[in-house]
């Protein structure tokens, strides 16, 4: 054993010997491409791994998945970012932006507020109205805000709709001036624009894949680890707690499915033994009586997508299908009638699986 130690220590001795002699022949660039070399195998010596943590956040229940060499950080990062931007955006925290622009009746834009508005203000022109930020106090006095939502009157609703409108907006200098009465809400686009902050978070982390799942919203990142597609279940508004239960299956990669439906929150009047759920139609005050029960929009862009579900459920099948022949390069459809029929844009027909039969819109 000894004498196999003597050898071994003789033999380094020797590498090294040969490493010094040689080190005077080398060059400079010689040396920079060795440095290279050592840290390409360093970095291919590193595994990775998949991480995934929970949140509860803007009322709901969020998981974020990640997989790279620095998973847990960009997960971790993410859930700091989730924090960050539910207390930014939140209208009930009195720490928020929005909660103090509702109250003075202006206030300073940040960033992610002024990214938003601008994206709110576009849905809001090319929908019609469709989606509006300021529906806010319609929200409150029907009581969706809180935990025991009820019919308003007549007259309260119309009052509170004058109100109503995102083109009594002004924005000057990065600062937002609400009309009289105003109140705004982000609750529509957040979810989708947190989702899509997360994805430049895992491009930033170096992530190789990634998914997100915040309520009703996800959004993948790449594709899974194995390189196939992400499957993403589209609920079924007849059973929402059946998980067994579904439309369908979307398979994607780099795109967020949002799905917007009756079934998510609503209230069942004792005086009438009526329905009513939180998705206002922003000329009525009321909600939303458009034929449909669960709109699923497919995008590459998460905020895009989150305001589009609630929009073109605002609108209906004819109104939504229109929309989307207009803007199809940018979005596709999964539409659930009240009558019990399925219908996808068919950009997703390569994509879209069902049991049940469906029809597909053809842009022609």
């Amino acid at each position: 054993m000894k004498r196999k130690l003597r050898i071994l220590t003789a033999l380094l001795a020797c590498v090294c010997m040969i490493a010094a002699c040689g080190e005077n022949q080398m060059d400079e660039s010689s040396d920079e491409k060795t440095s290279r070399d050592i840290l390409i195998s360093q970095s291919e010596l590193e595994e990775e791994t998949t991480s995934t943590k929970e949140i509860f956040a803007m009322d709901t229940y969020m998981t974020v998945t990640a997989t790279g060499v620095r998973s847990e950080e960009a997960v971790d990062a993410a859930l700091d970012e989730i924090r960050r931007l539910d207390v930014l955006l939140s209208v009930g925290n009195e720490d928020s932006e929005v909660y103090a622009i509702n109250k003075n009746g202006s206030g300073a834009l940040s960033k992610d507020s002024a990214a938003l508005l601008e994206k709110s203000l576009w849905i809001y022109e090319t929908t019609n109205g469709a989606y509006d930020i300021t529906v806010y106090p319609l929200m409150e006095l029907w009581g969706f805000t809180g935990d025991d939502p009820a019919l308003p009157k007549d007259g309260d609703i119309s009052e509170v709709l004058k109100r109503c409108g995102s083109d009594k907006l002004s924005v000057s200098d990065n600062r937002l001036t609400l009309g009289s009465g105003q109140g705004i809400d982000f609750g529509g686009t957040a979810k989708g624009y947190t989702s899509a902050r997360i994805m430049e978070i895992f491009e930033e982390y170096g992530m190789s894949s990634g998914v997100v799942s915040l309520g009703g919203n996800v959004q993948c990142f790449r594709t899974k680890p194995d390189g196939s597609q992400w499957r993403c279940g589209i609920t079924d508004p007849e059973n929402p707690d059946d998980t067994s239960s579904l439309l369908g299956i979307v398979s994607t990669s780099n795109k967020a499915v949002i799905t917007s439906g009756a079934y998510e929150r609503f209230f069942v009047d004792k005086a009438s033994g009526k329905t009513y759920h939180h998705i206002m139609d922003p000329k009525t005050g009321y909600p939303a009586e458009s034929g449909l029960t669960s709109v699923t929009v497919v995008s590459n862009d998460g905020t895009l997508a989150d305001g589009l579900s609630t929009a073109c459920f605002v609108m209906g099948e004819k109104g939504a299908v229109e929309y989307w022949k207009k803007y199809s390069d940018q979005f596709d459809l999964i539409l659930m009638t009240s009558d019990g029929r399925l219908i996808i844009t068919e950009g997703l027909k390569d994509s879209f699986t069902s049991n049940l039969d469906f029809e597909v819109v053809s842009n022609t």
